[in-house]
């Protein structure tokens, strides 16, 4: 049996980010097209096969995109066709995938954007040979995804209690 891995995406200027969440993924094989994105890998200690299939809402550089595989999930980066776009959705048609989800933690304002986003990516990408920095960016990466979701769930909490 085949199912889609969860995923979430977020826009910046010049790239399109996406994370499919997979622990202990193995077998991963990411196709770049040019309006089309193929994701697959066996994930979990049962080697689930997982599946995703996204026409893209615009076209991609599929030269210059790639992905990283972590021991929790794959980023993929996509060169946008025509930077300065801005996507309003991932997909190409509007219907609602129930396994692909807005990074919030990661959305921005283009005003506060820069390079930091494509020079963080590069630092971890597949040739990278400094397994340091590598450890080290993805620990400050997880930190805080960590500390962003306990500051949201606190301000929820807070939000409940000031309602009742």
């Amino acid at each position: 049996m085949v199912q889609p891995a969860s995923a979430k995406w977020y826009d910046r200027r010049d790239y399109v980010f996406i994370e499919f969440c997979v622990e202990d993924s193995k077998d991963v094989n990411v196709n770049f097209e040019k309006s089309k994105l193929t994701f697959s890998c066996l994930g979990g200690s049962d080697n689930f096969k997982h599946l995703n299939e996204i026409d893209l809402f615009h076209c991609i550089d599929p030269n210059d995109s790639k992905h990283k595989r972590t021991d929790r999930s794959i980023l993929c980066c996509l060169r946008k066709g025509e930077s300065g776009q801005s996507w309003p959705r991932l997909t190409k048609e509007r219907a609602k995938l129930n396994w692909l989800s807005v990074d919030f933690n990661n959305w921005k304002d283009w005003e506060d954007d820069s390079d930091e986003d494509m020079s963080n990516f590069d630092r971890f990408s597949e040739d990278s040979q400094d397994s340091d920095d590598e450890s080290k960016y993805i620990k400050s990466m997880f930190t805080q995804r960590y500390f962003a979701s306990k500051t949201k769930l606190k301000i929820e909490m807070l939000t409940s209690f000031e309602k009742k």
